[in-house]
């Protein structure tokens, strides 16, 4: 099992920069892959990005260019950098952990581990 804590959300303009890291402890992080999932009031937990233990990444249309994810294996997190935040992308920010060793998935239902969240909302 992997345990994780989001840190870094919080309140900033439009056009802003947050930077979200989740802490792991556990030791199957190292081969894990983590991902990034974010839900708005109402709205299900949508797939945001995700990298292998080796550093394959994969984004959602919506955020490519902006969105950065990355991990440092030695420290045990994982970095999620927000670039020219938008209104939409205001959301509860969730990292999640996927046991199975070099999939790549943004399917939810396949990541075996959740952190609690950190909200970020941007404003207009």
């Amino acid at each position: 099992q992997v345990q994780l804590v989001e840190s870094g959300g919080g309140l900033v303009q439009a056009g802003g920069s947050l930077r979200l890291s989740c802490a792991a402890s556990g030791r199957t992080f190292s081969r894990a892959t983590m991902g990034w999932f974010r839900q708005a009031p109402g709205k299900e937990r949508d797939f945001v990005a995700a990298i292998t233990w080796n550093g394959g990444t994969t984004y959602t249309d919506s955020v490519k260019g902006r969105f950065t994810i990355s991990r440092d294996n030695a420290k045990n997190t994982v970095y999620l950098q927000m670039n020219t935040l938008k209104p939409e992308d205001t959301a509860g920010y969730y990292c999640a952990a996927d046991r199975a060793i070099g999939t790549l998935s943004r399917n939810k239902y396949d990541y075996d581990d959740w952190g609690q969240g950190t909200q970020v909302t941007v404003s207009s």
